[in-house]
């Protein structure tokens, strides 16, 4: 049974109804859990925001891979979910299937006061790319031969990617809403080869680098390229791999590095969620 779609699935695979919505499909397949696994949309999280409230209104568990719902539809969608005793869940949408959302829920009465990392592959491996001397295309290039980076490359080179991450890092553990155009934002298109190995001939590397505090008047958040010093673990940080550490006011500082994940990892957060919402004895 499919959703309609603008491909056609593939040779011998079988199918069912062809159906027009989300709400028909969850009522054809009395559904109890739905994987939601859109692109991402910066502007507005749709569809997967229309998607996921239509899996909880069902009475179905919904669980995504994307960050748009959590930035633009968290609390709302949260409280809807305990509204109908169901779960939603999205461990994927940041850092792959690392446990950062629900590490929290072990670290309970915590305080966060912020946190930094990089959390944008595609960037990453780029700059990595031009230090070692490759062109900005040439960088990108691995970086989509890698299979991190799309086609179209522009929400991560952009900074976009690593600042939906960054809010909705602040808005769930950090329980503050706060919308895209308050993170100042700056991709790397600046940047170029001879800049990245000056910078590394003198002890420094350019990261992307996602940053979010607390101030007296509210939370201070920016996404930008900053030179980092060799000798710091986040300078340490290359290729696929991802970084961030937190601030909280019991642990000063407490870090969790991602050392180059396989394709699978995205994956592996969505099973997660799933046996999580099992032992709870909710499926």
């Amino acid at each position: 049974m499919l959703l309609s779609s603008s491909h056609d699935p593939p040779a011998g695979f079988p199918t069912g109804p062809q159906l027009g919505n989300v709400r028909d499909w969850l009522a054809a397949a009395r559904a109890d859990v739905l994987f939601e696994a859109t692109s991402l949309n910066v502007e507005n999280g749709q569809p997967a925001v229309e998607h996921i409230r239509a899996a909880l209104e069902h009475g179905a568990h919904a669980i995504t891979a994307n960050k748009g719902p959590i930035v633009h539809a968290y609390r709302a969608l949260r409280d809807l979910a305990a509204k109908q005793a169901k779960r939603f869940l999205f461990e994927s949408a940041v850092l792959d299937g690392v446990p950062i959302f629900s590490l929290f829920d072990q670290l309970p009465a915590i305080h966060l006061e912020g946190f930094h990392g990089i959390l944008n592959s595609t960037t990453n491996v780029i700059l990595d790319g031009m230090e070692q001397g490759l062109s900005f295309d040439q960088a990108l290039k691995k970086a989509q031969a890698l299979g991190v980076a799309e086609t179209d490359a522009t929400h991560d080179i952009d900074g976009w990617d690593a600042a939906v991450k960054t809010a909705a890092l602040i808005t769930v553990l950090m329980d503050t809403p706060i919308r895209l155009d308050q993170i100042g934002r700056d991709g790397i298109r600046d940047l170029t080869p001879q800049a990245l190995r000056n910078a590394k001939r003198d002890g420094w590397r350019f990261k992307l680098v996602c940053r979010a505090r607390r101030t007296a008047g509210g939370i201070e958040a920016s996404v930008q390229p900053e030179k980092v010093l060799s000798t710091q673990p986040m300078a340490r940080i290359n290729g696929t791999s991802s970084y961030i550490w937190f601030e909280t006011d019991i642990f000063p500082g407490l870090a969790i590095t991602e050392e180059n994940p396989g394709l699978y990892a995205t994956a592996y957060g969505l099973l997660a969620d799933f046996i999580r919402a099992a032992r709870e004895g909710k499926l």
